[in-house]
């Protein structure tokens, strides 16, 4: 028997996945919960184990193939269990009539096999019925599903008339031909040029894409600035770089302007609040679950650390790393991905001094954080070369005015002025 393990659901509503990397082929022995395939998702690349021990009898789904969640992508075959006999038309075979001489019927090497040993499979009836799969389960495999792609095809709407109800190449075209809504040849995809690349928008790039147009149009964005001299702070990361309990962290100026939005949080709740459409409600959330915006090879992501608030800044420091590392490693899980109340992103690491950044969606703040340059400041007075830097917050003006997005932009500025007295307040 074999038993098809269905694409889950890894996230959070997802509905569908790309097949990015087999780490089996058919008839490589499996075990319970080993690691057969690589899937990328809208929020992550993701292991999948296996539920099932035996051996792998078919792969459902090409690699680069994008496959809807609920969809059969792997067969497994009880352990033990051989695998059917060859469905090629087999030869005819005879006993040898009274006075013949003794036939052998032919193998692949050799004249081996005895009359007697010889015999005839039962043949299955010319007209049986095709089986018809269990609804949301088209067996199909992996160049039939491709055609029905190319072609337009909901695999789920064919009959299979194959083994066990198996799609084949004939259902999908005898589909496309009964509907006269598309050619039987798949529609040629243009052709790139000398002058031009084209670059499928599928996965995390995809999903940013929808997400980011989804926040601009469904959220009044403001966005305000403040030039402030971070000197000190940059001294301070220097100092905590030199102590025992940060040396195996990588410290950066983004510690501590975490510290500061997490303080300006606590002291202005509402800045960490939701817009509930449905209700016409805002939802202030008590948890902090911090997003860090990370320019990952595989498109822009945006990982949070679950509970920052209540983290002293050394777990802070090691927390904020570790998640980055993940990111940019392509290591997150769909739970770094989501559930994330309020956002920082580092503009300045691309020399750029500031920006207006868009609202992650079901958030109302953002922090971008430009590049700190030498510039002259009047300091105590007189005019000195100082370390500056620009911060913009865009938020969401249904739910928070300029009030309230002034005097937030405001503290994080004064503590990253002054970090003592930020170490101070915890």
């Amino acid at each position: 028997m074999v038993k098809h393990f269905k694409l889950p659901d890894v996230g959070e509503g997802l509905t569908e996945a790309e097949i990015v990397r087999w780490h089996v082929a058919p008839g490589d022995p499996v075990e319970l919960n080993q690691t057969v395939v690589e899937i990328e998702t809208a929020k992550a690349i993701v292991e999948l184990p296996s539920p099932y021990e035996g051996v792998v009898a078919e792969l459902l789904a090409d690699e680069g193939e994008t496959v809807a969640v609920g969809t059969p992508i792997i067969g497994v075959r009880e352990p033990g269990e051989e695998a059917p006999p060859d469905t090629a038309p087999e030869q005819e075979t005879r006993r040898p009539k009274e006075g013949e001489g003794t036939i052998r019927t032919p193998v692949l090497v050799g004249y081996g096999v005895k009359p007697a040993s010889t015999r005839r499979r039962p043949r299955k009836p010319a007209n049986r019925p095709a089986a018809t799969p269990p609804a949301g389960r088209a067996l199909a495999k992996p160049p039939v599903r491709k055609l029905a792609k190319d072609l337009g095809v909901d695999l789920s709407t064919v009959v299979g008339t194959g083994p066990e109800g198996t799609v084949t190449r004939e259902d999908v075209r005898a589909s496309v031909e009964a509907a006269g809504t598309a050619e039987l040849e798949p529609p040629r995809k243009p052709l790139e040029s000398a002058d031009e690349e084209r670059i499928p928008v599928k996965g995390v790039r995809k999903a940013m894409a929808a997400a980011m147009v989804s926040s601009a149009f469904s959220a009044p964005h403001v966005t305000e600035f403040l030039q402030i001299d971070v000197t000190r702070t940059v001294k301070m990361v220097e100092r905590l770089r030199g102590l025992p309990d940060y040396a195996e962290i990588k410290i950066s100026p983004m510690l501590l302007v975490s510290r500061a939005l997490l303080t300006a949080v606590r002291h202005h709740p509402m800045i960490n609040s939701c817009w509930d459409e449905e209700a016409q409600e805002i939802v202030v959330r008590r948890r902090v679950n911090l997003g860090v915006a990370v320019a990952a090879e595989r498109g822009l992501l945006v990982p949070n650390l679950k509970d920052a608030h209540a983290m002293p800044l050394q777990e802070l420091a090691a927390g904020l790393a570790e998640l980055v590392g993940r990111a940019r490693d392509g290591r997150c899980s769909p739970a770094d991905l989501t559930g994330g109340t309020i956002t920082i992103t580092n503009v300045g690491v691309f020399g750029v001094d500031a920006g207006t950044p868009i609202l992650s969606p079901g958030e109302v703040a953002i922090l971008a954080v430009g590049q700190i340059r030498e510039l002259p400041w009047i300091h105590r007075g007189k005019i000195k070369p100082r370390r500056v830097a620009t911060l913009s917050l865009s938020f969401d003006h249904r739910v928070v005015d300029g009030e309230l997005g002034s005097a937030v932009l405001r503290e994080v500025g004064a503590l990253l002025e002054d970090p003592f007295r930020l170490l101070a307040l915890g």
